[in-house]
């Protein structure tokens, strides 16, 4: 770095005795006699001096004058005599309305130059330009007033302009501008110049520009209006109000003849009659042959000394301050396409790019019905106007707006103070603009109310351009009324509310008739509260999916516009739905979750014991005979399966993740979420890409994941599970092949059963037995398989007496006083014996429990009513006896995950969308779904696991 860096010099820096040396980069001496050039880059002569040679930078050689010849020509190649004094650069100076001449006709370079007079009589009437270079015609203001090219008093001179004092003239302008945002108010050079001229000009003769040019003086002091104030806008309102005998154009009763178009006037409630009661002539369309999706925006623009430039088409970012491609800046202007741009832009190119600011009267093209182009006005609403207490160009309440028609960019000129070749102390940009587009309610066809463009203007006082930079943005916004929608949903959301209530009351009637409680408590209101939640996230979670396929189908597959998406700030509610139906879910999966930790399940063996062995008793020395003992294996086979199948789902939670995301980022269905009329899957590179709309992006993600969901289980159920595998029905089977049956109980006096008795008497036996059995039974060579007698029933949902569960409890309070066998390296044989006999105990009791052997807790089989099937809950109460149902669908998987894949799929339908809502980003919403879905997939199988050995007495170390 040391051996290739340089000084950093500015040639401001250099000093009038050096110059900047381009090829070098630095500063360099200028020779004898010389200083520093205006520019900076080269040397000139000192004044007396002139030159004899000049190359560039410092090859300059300067030569003295003579005495008597002090003076140097204008190009500083000769000395000259000047007769009437010496500028401060050494150069002729010659007195107003005279002419500096060094040289003949012929060119011959005059011994002393010449200054003269330019003729202002009535044949010349002339007088000396700007420059002061040569005589020219003077201007017709004086001519008028003085016959001369003089205006003395009591004439007045202003701005260049002559007018005479006994002419009625405006009144007195103030040349000052208000920067509110700032709050400073200074007066501005080029209304010191211009603003009087340019009044009375247009006041007196009805002067074109002089009156555009008042106009837009009006422009750049934001249109405000004061009664009390003699301002540019001031002085266009009294001539305005003045010239009412000029008539109107083009019947606009706002557009004065000669005037610019300014204002639409200031009667109360006239902007919701200018944006509302008329509607645009044109219908716009989606797809066929006569779609019409673009925006034809014209504007007629003129100069700040209002000369008309031209007419001007919108395309090409003549709006837009941020640099863009030709197509992306055009997409602003394609109908149904929401538009966003915003960037930095640093002063210094601010200034560069907009040294004389352009004023613009923007229209709207359309074809009339004999083929003819017309116009339409386009309202600008300036949020930086300040006309009276009257009118605030905030909020939305239109009756409080004053709408205008002229707007700027950018002006960097009403804030110079004294010289208008200097930097503005002041600037002021238009930050922030945006179109609006609104639709015609209840249209079919297309119509839309005239377009509105609003714009806030931001003062920036100008210190360091280089550093200083201003953020700016352009957008096109679609809208519609959507009171409408919101009616509709609040109406959805207020009776599914109270469906939901009434749902959740009868859930918890039959939480508390399996509970075996009729007393209403404060447990009774938090399960109420519980369901409910649940309940309720379901109906948050239709309503905006119904939503959001509603925007999704309606939006994109329209062909005459009859809906346009809602604003950002019009989804907000929409947010706050998928938020609390989220949130909700979630309490439901965590109590769901918690329920299905804490269930209480036995496994009933049926096994006997096959013959006697002889058995050593301790202490006593002799060997008596006692009953094989009965293999445990089998239990924990079982237990095992059990676990297995606690965290099964009917769709692969992999595979629709993966599947979701596939269709999305590589398909390309997430185009459909973006704020454009497009239905394309697909979209080039160098197309303006759309913002995306977040009810759109639920939508389609929503509209998904169901899709996929319902395609993954109708796969499952109707040909995986039927002919490949079916992890719950094969459950059953091993359950009876094992000869073990399954007792659960999710409530108090409400569980499961299934019957896994086996047919053949014995399960623990040798493989070719175990074959025959098998062969026996599909030969139907045995009983079935059922509970009852030639039934092949092995289900059931059970609800016990309260005596009976009194009795369970007994029992499973002895079983889980130690937790058994996990505990055997560290506890007394005689805890551990006394486990064994709890467990035997328990074993014995629901054997004779199933076998009615006690007659005071029997239970009875019967089938459930339909109403009690649909309304999940029991009508009869088992008071004597307990009460078996008849199950043919497993329903026993209610206490597993397989069982409640409704919840568990909207839960994960929503964790999905909060992810994606917050991030944008699908890829990031699928890694997290799939990850919460394995961590509490893990906690699932832990701590289900966990409580599988501590209600059954399986030691933990064997499932595996």
């Amino acid at each position: 770095a040391r051996g290739f860096s340089l000084p950093l010099q500015r040639p401001a820096d250099c000093g009038d005795a050096l110059y900047f040396d381009i090829s070098r980069l630095a500063c360099g001496p200028c020779g004898a006699h010389q200083r520093q050039s205006a520019g900076g880059s080269s040397c000139v002569c000192q004044p007396g001096y002139r030159m004899v040679s000049s190359n560039g930078g410092s090859s300059v050689i300067c030569e003295k004058c003579p005495e008597n010849m002090t003076g140097v020509t204008q190009d500083g190649w000769n000395c000259i005599i000047c007769p009437k004094g010496l500028t401060s650069e050494g150069k002729c100076k010659c007195l107003n309305n005279e002419i500096l001449v060094e040289r003949s006709i012929d060119g011959i370079l005059l011994n002393e130059a010449l200054c003269i007079h330019c003729n202002g009589s009535e044949q010349s009437f002339s007088a000396s330009d700007a420059s002061g270079n040569r005589c020219a015609r003077c201007e017709q203001t004086f001519i008028n007033v003085s016959k001369s090219c003089d205006c003395s008093s009591p004439n007045v001179l202003t701005g260049g302009l002559c007018f005479s004092a006994s002419e009625n003239l405006p009144p007195k302008g103030v040349a000052t501008v208000r920067f509110g945002q700032l709050g400073i108010t200074l007066t501005s050079a080029w209304f010191l110049k211009n603003l009087q001229s340019s009044a009375s000009a247009c006041w007196l003769y009805s002067n074109l520009t002089a009156c555009q040019a008042l106009g837009n003086m009006c422009v750049m002091n934001m249109n405000s209006l004061s009664s009390s104030s003699t301002d540019a806008c001031g002085l266009f309102q009294y001539i305005y109000v003045n010239t009412a005998r000029l008539g109107i154009v083009h019947s606009i009763a706002y557009w004065r003849n000669n005037l610019p178009w300014l204002y639409y006037g200031d009667q109360p409630g006239l902007a919701s009659q200018v944006l509302e009661a008329n509607n645009f002539p044109t219908i716009f369309s989606f797809k066929g042959t006569d779609k019409d999706v673009k925006l034809q925006f014209i504007a007629a623009s003129f100069d700040a000394a209002g000369n008309f430039l031209k007419w001007q088409n919108l395309e090409g970012g003549v709006l837009q301050l941020c640099p863009d491609t030709q197509t992306k800046l055009n997409a602003a202007y394609a109908f149904g396409t929401t538009y966003q741009q915003s960037c930095k832009i640093s002063v210094s190119k601010i200034l560069l790019d907009f040294a004389n600011p352009v004023f613009y009267d923007l229209f709207l093209e359309y074809n009339g019905d004999n083929g003819q182009q017309y116009l339409w006005a386009v309202p600008v609403l300036n949020l930086n106007l300040q006309y009276s207490e009257m009118f605030v160009n905030q909020g939305s309440n239109m009756n409080n707006w004053l709408l205008t028609r002229r707007f700027f960019l950018v002006d960097t000129l009403s804030g110079r103070e004294n010289d208008l070749g200097k930097l503005p102390r002041v600037i002021r940009i238009a930050s922030k603009i945006t179109i609006s587009i609104r639709l015609v309610s209840h249209t079919q066809r297309g119509t839309i109310y005239p377009p509105l463009i609003t714009i806030a203007y931001t003062d920036v006082l100008v210190q360091n351009p280089e550093t200083q930079s201003v953020m700016v943005s352009f957008s096109v916004s679609y809208e519609m009324n959507q009171s409408e929608a919101q009616i509709q949903t609040d109406i959805a959301l207020g009776v599914l509310g109270g469906l939901a209530v009434l749902w959740s009351l009868l859930k918890t009637a039959g939480w508390k008739k399996r509970t075996g409680s009729s007393i209403i408590d404060l447990q009774t209101v938090l399960k109420f509260l519980l369901f409910y939640a649940g309940d309720l996230a379901n109906v948050f979670f239709i309503i905006t999916v119904g939503t959001g396929i509603y925007w999704l189908v309606f939006f994109k597959a329209q062909q005459f516009v009859s809906v346009l998406l809602p604003l950002p700030s019009q989804e907000e509610d929409f947010v706050t739905y998928i938020a609390c139906a989220f949130s909700l879910k979630a309490l439901q999966f965590l109590q769901l979750l918690v329920s299905q930790l804490t269930i209480d399940i036995f496994f009933i063996d049926w096994e006997r014991p096959k013959g006697k062995v002889l058995k050593a008793v301790e202490g006593e020395g002799v060997v008596k005979s006692a009953a094989a003992p009965v293999s445990i294996w089998r239990t924990y086979f079982i237990a095992n399966e059990w676990n297995e199948i606690q965290t099964v789902r009917k769709i692969n939670p992999l595979f629709q993740v993966l599947a979701v995301l596939f269709f999305l980022e590589v398909v390309g269905f997430s185009n459909l979420a973006l704020m454009d009329s497009s239905s394309s899957l697909t979209r080039s590179n160098e197309s303006y890409i759309a913002p995306w709309s977040r009810i759109l992006r639920f939508g389609v993600s929503a509209a998904l994941w169901l899709a996929i969901a319902f395609l993954q289980i109708t796969f499952f159920s109707v040909f995986y599970e039927r002919f490949v595998e079916d992890k719950i029905s094969q459950f059953v089977d091993l359950c009876c092949m094992s000869n073990i049956s399954v007792f659960l109980l999710s409530h108090s006096c409400f569980g499961y059963y299934i019957h896994g008795r086996s047919v053949h008497g014995h399960a623990d036996t040798n493989m070719e037995e175990m074959n025959m059995n098998l062969k026996r039974e599909a030969e139907n060579l045995c009983s079935q398989r059922g509970l009852l007698p030639n039934t092949d029933g092995q289900t059931f949902q059970i609800s016990i007496s309260r005596k009976m569960r009194l009795h369970y409890d007994r029992i499973h309070e002895t079983l889980t006083r130690k937790r058994g066998p996990a505990r055997l390296l560290d506890s007394s044989a005689n805890t551990f014996e006394q486990s064994t006999r709890a467990y035997n105990t328990m074993n014995k009791f629901l054997n004779s429990f199933i076998d009615h052997v006690h007659k005071e807790m029997d239970y009875i089989v019967k089938d459930k009513l339909l109403l009690e099937r649909i309304l999940g809950m029991e009508f009869m109460e088992p008071i004597e006896k307990s009460i078996f149902y008849n199950d043919e669908g497993h329903s026993f998987s209610d206490v597993l995950y397989y069982g409640n894949e409704t919840t568990l799929l909207i839960f994960d339908i929503l964790f999905f969308s909060i992810v994606d809502l917050a991030s944008q980003s699908f890829v990031l919403a699928a890694i997290l779904t799939y990850l919460q879905q394995e961590i509490f997939k893990f906690i699932r199988n832990t701590l289900g696991q966990k409580n599988l050995a501590s209600k059954t007495l399986v030691d933990e170390r064997f499932l595996i």
